[in-house]
């Protein structure tokens, strides 16, 4: 038995000298740990407990910050105020402004935020996050959201669980694609855990993260997803939990319900999309530094809830109450209670709620708040739902289902503003228990998907990004290329001449030469022209042709110029137009860089699909 123990003690030394040996004498022992099991155990097998791992990390950090914001919550609303149209005048702009400080001291000014931020480093950055969005969404976000701001966690969350999948994937030095693979099972784990939604974290990875990634492997995000859920469920307490227990049986013959209100959510989910991109076109557009927009956005959103209340904070208390019909409860506190509350008085007040959400969730995030669209997509869309549940009752349909209406509009609208209809679809089934609701929630979303898709065929949010090719779309080929970097392809050893070179000394260069085009320069470097060996040619062996003096005599325009700055695509269909194989690099001052072929760069796009086919 000592024997035994002996040898595992010497056989755990010789792999610690190994780690050593490799650069890892610094690290933990938990790490050595996994960095031998990463050697001992199957590629599925340690990717099956790096999801584990990571889903448990990155769920751990959606409770934390669930309940932090829930705590400061708590804590603001039984500060006493003597009036309490201060308590939504001081808090959200407070909110906004503090965000706004901590990401000028804490974070040097690095505050990129948003999904779209980790689907460029899926595409651009070889999905490497870095470390300090493991933690600094979380800050910012409860600071922003706990104070009242207008907007979501569950984008922070997603942004955060995404860093810590892709730092464990470094730490363990694991491939390409097995980082993406645990940067998505990270950001599964953190929607998972926001929602105790374990089936939306994964639709939400498939559908907006892993858009364009080919993966056969999804075994670690289920195993993420149910723990990241499992860790929500066990810590959080109940009514801090996204859940709805008050519904009713579908019954198809509401269906023409559902049809109409698939519209009317994908034409709401449009107009919040429009009134966000303009909202953060006119910020950007202010001549102020970043703490006085960030002060103009906390007025604007102060001012905001001031009127109406329910923008405050993420508003799913707000939702909650629609489904229990305790509708009065929402505006008693804002400037509506002076009239009588009837039925107009009511409806009224929700359109405005409806219609001024878009502009306080995009004041909130684009003047330096930080959160995002999910809970606002979400609120937005119960209220619409019951606002057309109101409608209709009020126009003397009988039966309206309102609380199912609140639901599927819920589904609707995120459905629209997100352009992820699966997600939505399966959170508000699993987060209402109304898995009997799926067939108006599948009517909803995708009527209100296509209406969205019709308007834009990407994402407003991402089509910037998409249009540059920063990030992947669903046109896989496209996202291989934008894979490649042109810089990669430039034949910095190319063969040059210069203009004013004798046609003699041009046979020469041939003659010891193995390139089968020639850029032709002046003195200062600039590129004048090209010679290809079929122009040369003729003055080699035809001597019945009198050679030129100089090679500028000889020399042509080349068809095209490529630059640095332009995309293997664009450059692949530069060479398409012109015909050629081979087309010149220069400067935007005309420098001549070197010479790019078409065969390269097809022989690498050939290499990484068979990559990533493997």
């Amino acid at each position: 038995m000592k024997i035994h123990n002996k040898k595992k003690y010497l056989s755990f030394l010789k792999f610690k000298r190994d780690f050593q040996k490799y650069g890892l004498e610094k690290a933990r022992s938990y790490e050595l740990i996994l960095h031998w099991l990463n050697n001992r155990l199957s590629r599925n097998q340690f990717l099956v407990l790096s999801g584990i791992l990571v889903g448990c990390t990155a769920g751990l950090a959606g409770v934390i910050l669930k309940t932090l914001v829930h705590t400061i919550h708590n804590f603001i609303t039984h500060i006493h105020f003597e009036y309490q149209i201060l308590f939504y005048i001081v808090f959200p702009f407070l909110g906004i402004v503090l965000t706004t400080g901590i990401v000028i001291t804490l974070f040097k000014g690095q505050d990129r935020k948003g999904i779209g931020a980790i689907l460029y480093e899926i595409a651009q950055n070889s999905s490497i996050v870095a470390s300090v969005k493991m933690y600094s969404q979380v800050i910012q976000s409860a600071v922003t959201v706990g104070l009242g701001g207008s907007a979501g966690l569950e984008s922070p969350i997603a942004v955060t669980g995404a860093a810590i999948g892709s730092n464990y994937a470094q730490t363990y030095r694991l491939s390409y694609k097995e980082r993406t693979l645990l940067l998505a099972a990270g950001a599964t784990a953190g929607i998972a855990s926001a929602f105790n939604a374990p089936i939306a974290g994964i639709m939400f990875a498939f559908e907006i993260l892993l858009t364009g990634v080919v993966f056969t492997d999804f075994i670690p995000l289920v195993v993420a997803a149910v723990c990241g859920s499992l860790l929500s469920r066990i810590l959080l307490q109940e009514d801090v939990l996204f859940r709805f227990y008050t519904r009713e049986p579908f019954n198809y013959k509401n269906v023409p319900y559902y049809l109409i209100l698939g519209i009317v959510t994908g034409l709401y989910a449009r107009y919040f999309v429009v009134i966000s991109q303009k909202v953060e076109h006119f910020i950007k557009g202010l001549q102020l530094s970043r703490m006085r927009k960030a002060m103009f956005g906390g007025l604007v959103l102060s001012l905001l809830c001031v009127l109406f209340p329910p923008l405050f904070g993420e508003g799913y208390e707000t939702v909650k109450a629609f489904t229990n019909g305790n509708t009065h409860s929402i505006i008693r506190n804002s400037f509506f209670r002076y009239f009588e509350i009837g039925e107009w008085t009511i409806i009224i007040f929700l359109v405005l709620v409806c219609l001024l959400k878009a502009f306080a969730t995009s004041f909130t995030i684009f003047s330096g708040g930080n959160g995002g669209n999910f809970a606002p997509s979400l609120f937005a869309g119960g209220t619409v739902g019951y606002l057309f549940a109101l409608v209709c009752q009020h126009i003397g349909f009988t039966d309206v289902p309102v609380t199912n209406l609140v639901l599927v509009g819920m589904a609707g609208a995120m459905s629209g503003v997100l352009y992820a209809p699966l997600t939505a679809i399966f959170l508000i089934a699993e987060s209402s228990f109304g898995y009997d609701l799926f067939i108006p929630l599948m009517i909803v979303s995708i009527i209100s998907y296509l209406i969205a898709k019709w308007f834009s065929p990407i994402s407003p949010e991402l089509k910037s990004l998409a249009d540059q090719g920063k990030i992947f779309t669903n046109k896989h080929d496209k996202n291989l290329l934008f894979a490649l970097r042109t810089e990669d392809f430039i034949d910095k050893y190319s063969e040059t001449i210069n203009e004013n070179a004798s046609v003699t000394e041009l046979f020469e260069q041939v003659k010891n030469g193995n390139k089968n085009v020639f850029a032709v320069t002046d003195d200062a470097g600039k590129l004048k022209g090209i010679l290809t060996l079929d122009d040369i040619r003729p003055y080699l062996f035809n001597k019945e042709i009198d050679n030129p003096q100089t090679v500028a005599q000889i020399m042509k325009a080349p068809p095209a110029v490529i630059y640095r700055e332009n995309k293997p695509l664009e450059i692949l269909q530069v060479f398409d137009d012109t015909g050629v194989w081979n087309l010149p690099v220069t400067s935007e001052n005309n420098d001549f860089v070197g010479f790019i072929s078409k065969s390269s760069i097809l022989m690498s796009y050939r290499q990484l699909l068979k990559e990533y086919s493997d």
